[in-house]
Order: structure tokens, then sequence, then C-alpha cells
């Protein structure tokens, strides 16, 4: 049995090689997807000759964990299934990967475009369709004795460079809004899986990857996605010990989802190259995983999660022998200040013989007008830093690496309580930021060795979010800053 990845089965292959049934010797046949000690019943893909496959624990009596749809087949294929067989069940995966997610009760008609079957990504594709469909089975469906061998063995499947690689193809051809649906989906069941293994451990659990992101490069354009549930994200820093298990609920399930689209242009000169990047739209969205009913059934309200108080980009040539020097397109910050006096003179007569008290004192009023959120940039060898800080408006401290005062807490206008509602709020309605050209346009010049012309530039992204929660309706005393961290690499053709 050939292995999609490093330890599991090729299922693309295992269903394309099936025999007709009339070369059956039983009335199923089945493969190992979940390798288990002799002892304990391993997870199995099986199929009968009623044409439907299922996953099964395969106990004394097998219980099934999930059956596909019934197959509609063509009885003069010399295989027990035909192309058109293959992409239906592909689409079932899909299908019921997303009927596991908080949008499954909405009615929405999947369309997936044709893909040669022929082709080896869609192997790729099914087979990834396929794990991510059992390590979700094994989270909601799997017994007790089974569920924790079985999503260890599968978990590490996600963390393999063939998986990540199918994982970029898949969402490529399920489009942006099938591809977020999927996203919360699988981050759901993860989030579900960390919550019941840190409530039965002393061992705060791990996500199977940090986050998922991906990365494409296309002219002018660089994108880079990102998805990641906030349990799984490091905590930076935490008031005290979070005791509030609605509180606690509400900021679990929620996931970060993220977008960074850079422009980027190049300008052959008489003696170098000039490439230009500037900022088209970074966002950055904060989202619930489940329903709002469950949410403020068993949480402390829709208005109770993460915002984003920071985000840092550091975009760098990997191979800086051409680099000639670096700009940045921004000055440093040389904000204006209002400065006024106030002077007060108090005079008053003594008695005789005692001299005449005069008391002068002066007090200065500093008024200062300032943005919620400041845009930096800077230069770290070849190497271009953008930053994004968001600032208390009542103290002017960075909200990441701070924590609100006693008094705030208690202050119905402070800029924090009602922050998704006031004029003033320095995120969207819906909780999230977007940095856009308009405002953030300024562009990072790199002058490159005019010898690089018609060579493909390899560029590195890193970049690091932070994600704070303030109290915004609920009463609490709590607050703490997470951060999660991702690399991309990027291409630039210059020519």
């Amino acid at each position: 049995m050939a292995y999609y990845t490093c330890n599991f089965p090729d299922i693309f292959s295992w269903i394309h090689n099936l025999p007709p049934i009339s070369k059956w010797k039983t009335d199923s046949i089945s493969v190992c997807i979940s390798p288990s000690c002799s002892s304990q019943p391993s997870l199995k893909l099986s199929v009968a000759k009623n044409y439907q496959f299922c996953i099964v624990a395969d106990y004394n009596l097998s219980i099934s964990l999930w059956t596909s749809k019934p197959l509609k087949l063509r009885h003069n294929s010399t295989k027990l299934l035909d192309d058109e067989s293959i992409f239906s069940l592909l689409i079932n995966f899909v299908q019921d990967v997303l009927n596991y997610g908080p949008n499954k009760n909405s009615s929405f008609v999947l369309r997936v475009p044709r893909i040669d079957f022929n082709n080896s990504s869609f192997k790729e594709i099914f087979n990834f369709s396929f794990l991510t469909l059992a390590f979700i089975i094994c989270i909601y469906e799997a017994p007790a004795d089974l569920r924790s061998t079985s999503i260890i063995a599968l978990k590490n499947q996600f963390s393999c460079p063939q998986s990540r690689q199918a994982s970029k193809l898949l969402v490529k051809i399920l489009g942006s809004n099938i591809e977020e649906q999927w996203m919360r989906s699988v981050n759901l069941a993860i989030t579900n899986w960390i919550v019941e293994i840190n409530n039965s451990s002393n061992h705060p659990m791990k996500t199977p990857c940090t986050l998922f992101s991906y990365s494409f490069s296309t002219q002018g354009l660089w994108k880079v996605q990102l998805y990641c549930p906030i349990i799984a994200m490091d905590v930076e820093t935490y008031t005290s010990s979070l005791s509030d298990d609605n509180l606690r609920f509400s900021l679990n399930f929620h996931q970060l989802e993220g977008v960074i689209q850079l422009n980027h242009k190049v300008i052959v000169r008489k003696k170098w190259i000039e490439v230009m990047v500037n900022t088209d739209n970074i966002r950055c969205d904060v989202v619930r995983l489940v329903n709002e009913s469950l949410m403020s059934e068993r949480g402390a309200g829709i208005s109770e999660k993460h915002f984003p108080s920071r985000i840092s980009l550091q975009l760098t040539p990997t191979l800086q022998s051409n680099v000639l020097s670096i700009s940045v397109n921004k000055s440093s910050d040389n904000p204006l200040r209002e400065i006024g006096m106030e002077k007060t003179i108090e005079a008053g007569f003594d008695p005789p013989n005692t001299y005449m008290g005069l008391k002068v004192s002066a007090g200065e009023t500093v008024v200062t007008s300032m943005k919620p959120w400041k845009f930096e940039q800077s230069v770290n060898g070849d190497g271009a830093n953008l930053n994004w800080f968001l600032h208390d408006s009542g103290n002017g401290r960075e909200v990441f690496s701070s924590k609100p005062s006693v008094f705030s807490l208690i202050q119905p206008k402070a800029w924090f309580k009602n922050r998704y509602s006031s004029v003033y709020r320095p995120f969207t309605k819906q909780g999230g930021v977007i940095f856009a050209g308009d405002e953030y346009g300024e562009s990072v010049c790199w002058k490159v060795d005019k010898r690089a012309i018609g060579k493909t530039m390899e560029w590195e992204l890193k970049g690091r979010v932070w994600l704070t929660y303030w109290p915004n309706k609920h009463l609490t005393s709590y607050a703490e800053t997470r951060r999660l961290e991702f690399r991309e690499v990027l291409h630039l053709n210059l020519a």
C-alpha cells in the first residue's frame, strides 16, 4: 500500500485500484487509516457492495462513524469506481467537512471546478480532503478509548510538507468564500479538541500547526492568507488566572483571519533596478467559531473577544548580494504639541513689621492630538519593517504590552468599553482592522544591481500579530494578549 504522507495511506490510489464487485472474495474491503497497538482497535476506511464508503472503528463488532452518500456507477467499468464517481466522492468529503462548521445549517451550493484526473494534484487534493474529514470525525465521533490515539496519529500528518502543499491546492479550487467556511470547520474541531485535552490535563495542548497560512505571487501583487484558532496562539501577557467559564468560552471559540496584500513594481533605471513595495491591504479579523445563540448561551456574549493590538511585518530579500540600498518613504513621527501657560498670582497684606507675602504659581497645559493606530517604517540590514501599534487613548501607552487600569475598568466611557459600536472605535464594526493604501500606502524602495535583470528574486515575509482582550461589556478584570508568528516565501521576476 502506497503512502500519501509519512504514515497516512494513499487513499486515492487504493480506491482507484479497487476491483469490480464481481471479483471480490468478501462482502467488504477495507484499509487501515490510523495504526494502533495490537491490543487496541484501529480506524479503517471500508467499502461495501452497496457502493458506500464508511469510516469504522474496528472493534469485534465494527462501529460506523461516517458513511458516504450513495454513488452513481457505470457498471461496464473495469474498476469499482470511474473518474466521475471518484470526483463525486471528493465533493462528499468537502461537503461533510463543511457540515461540521458553525454555518452547517446555512443553505449553499458547493461548486468545485473540474480537475484533470490524470494530474497529480487531484490525488493530493483528494487525499488531503479525506485526511481532514477523518481527523474531524475522530474528534467528534470516535469512542473515547480510540479517539486520543487516532487523533494524535492523524494530527501529525497536517504538519507534513505534502499536506501543507495539498491544502494550498484545495483552498485554491474551493474559492475564498468556501475556503473561509472550510477553515472555520477545521479550527472549530481543533478548538474543541484542545479544550477537551486542557480540561483533562494540566499540560496545554497545541494545535497540529501553529497556524495555517499560504501565499502566492503574481504580477504586481503578493498575497498571504492566515488562519489560526485563538486558543492555539501563544499567551504573552495576562493579568490573572481566568476562572470565569463563560468568558473563557467566548475567548476560546474564535479564530484569527488575516490577509496581507502588498503591491510591488519593478522599474529599470540607467544604472540599477528599483523594486518598489507598498501596502495594498492589511486585514485582520477575529471571527466566531460558533453561532450567536450558542455564544450567548454558553459564553459571555458576542461582544467579548480579542482585538488586534499590533501587527509587525518584515520583508527581506533572501539573497542580498545584488541589493545596493534600501529606502523607506515615511519619516519618524514629529508630532505637533500645543502648549499653553497658566499663571496665578496671590497677594496679601500681613500685619505691621512683617514682609508682604506674594505667592506666584505657574502651570503648563499640553494639548496633543493622537490617532489610536501608529504606523512606523524602519530598516534592519536590507529588510524593511512595517509596524502598526494600537495605543490607549487614555494614557498613550501601547496596548499590546500594557493592561487596563483599575480606574478605567469602572469607567463606562473608557475607549475599550462598547468598542465595536462607538463612533470613535479604532476597529471595524465587526471588530477587525483594515490598513489600506489611502493612509498607509508609503512605499519601500530597494535598489538592485542591474546585472540581476531577468532573474527571479526570492523574498522572505516574516510577520507577527498580537491580539488583546480587555473587557467590553462583561464585568471582569481579566485581560490578556496573545501572539502568533508566520513566515512565507514570495517571488518577484526582475523583468
